[in-house]
């Protein structure tokens, strides 16, 4: 209960899925949680209530990432709550898997807005609030470096741009101590994709792909990042860690 304490984290899209198995994991390490939510208030109640029942503290803040000024939002919110933040976790995203040939203008811009264009501002405004010392972890995908989908090109797109913003921010938040990190994820048990692993064959080809033989959930990606939020985590920055499960081996 004490790897964090004294730390403050926000997590983005906090509600649900891997961002809530991450909020839960750092509140259990001590750190106080910002629940970030887009939409479903019921679900980040539900994941603060969670943190304080195992004895955490939480509070929830809203931001519509798809907005152009989601980023002044959310950092007014968290402001009422907080005078600084020490682990910030760029979880939040929206997926497709809409192939080039049938990819609209208005469903790529909307892809670039959420996975892009809000962590790239969320950490302009964040500059002044990121302690030294402190931790940012961006929430990639195994998509960025494979095209075992190929036809979420555009989804893998964003989560390319978004490990290029990790690699060069360590350089510029490295001398105050500052890590930057990409985890990425494979095939995670979500409501995101339950539709995929509903049926016997989606879920038999998305164990095929790891080689762990399963389907990874919330906890196991929780595990990484909560590591790389932690003092044993100081020394590795710039990087993109594998959390696949093996799917890229």
């Amino acid at each position: 209960m004490s790897a964090l304490a004294g730390r403050t984290a926000l997590v983005t899209g906090a509600g649900r899925g891997i961002g809530r198995g991450i909020a839960e994991r750092l509140g259990r390490d001590g750190a106080r949680i910002a629940v970030h939510y887009g939409g479903n208030a019921k679900a980040a109640a539900e994941t603060v209530a969670a943190i304080e029942a195992a004895g955490g503290s939480a509070f929830a803040i809203r931001a519509d990432l798809s907005e152009p000024d989601a980023a002044e939002t959310l950092w007014k919110e968290f402001d009422r709550h907080a005078d600084g933040v020490d682990i910030l976790v760029n979880n939040a995203g929206i997926g497709s898997s809409r192939p080039i040939g049938q990819m609209g203008g208005a469903e790529y811009d909307a892809l670039f807005a959420v996975n892009v264009r809000s962590p790239f501002f969320l950490l302009h405004h964040a500059l002044d609030r990121l302690r030294d010392g402190g931790r940012v972890v961006n929430i990639s995908s195994g998509l960025a470096r494979s095209a075992v989908m190929p036809e979420n090109v555009a989804y893998a797109m964003t989560k390319g741009a978004l490990d290029v913003l990790s690699r060069d921010l360590s350089k510029v938040l490295g001398p105050r101590g500052i890590t930057v990190n990409s985890v990425a994820p494979g095939v995670i048990e979500t409501d995101n994709t339950a539709p995929m692993l509903s049926s016997a064959a989606g879920r038999a080809a998305a164990e095929s792909l790891s080689a762990l033989g399963g389907v990874g959930s919330p906890a196991e990606v929780a595990d990484v990042v909560a590591f790389l939020a932690s003092d044993q985590g100081r020394w590795i920055s710039g990087s993109w860690i594998d959390a696949t499960g093996g799917s890229l081996t």
